[in-house]
């Protein structure tokens, strides 16, 4: 298990153990965090953007072209963002931090 630190734009913590394999945004859902994810994690929309500590940041795979495009469309983006839905779970991101925006663009409203 990977544990996994999720701040909410109040700046409260939740720490929460994750399996391996899960993206960051089932994560999120099975631990009660709200992090929209509208498209349900099919890379269609920016809902679950989420802004990595640097630490981590640096270590994780490449975004697609793809995730940068959606990311593109991303409510306060940062030069740390990530989609919730394309960051696996692995032992290299334990202790990892993400902080959960304060609002989101749904452009399918």
């Amino acid at each position: 298990m990977t544990k996994i630190i999720f701040v909410d734009s109040d700046g409260s913590e939740k720490i929460v153990e994750a399996k391996n394999g899960l993206s960051l945004l089932e994560v999120a859902h099975s631990n009660g965090i709200d992090l929209e994810g509208a498209c349900e994690g099919s890379l269609a929309c920016s809902t679950c953007h989420i802004i990595v500590e640097k630490e981590f940041f640096e270590n994780l795979p490449d975004p697609s072209e793809e995730e940068e495009d959606m990311l593109d469309l991303a409510w306060g983006l940062t030069h740390t963002s990530r989609l919730g839905c394309q960051i696996i779970v692995d032992d290299s991101l334990d202790g990892i931090k993400v902080k959960i925006p304060n609002g989101t663009r749904n452009m399918s409203v």
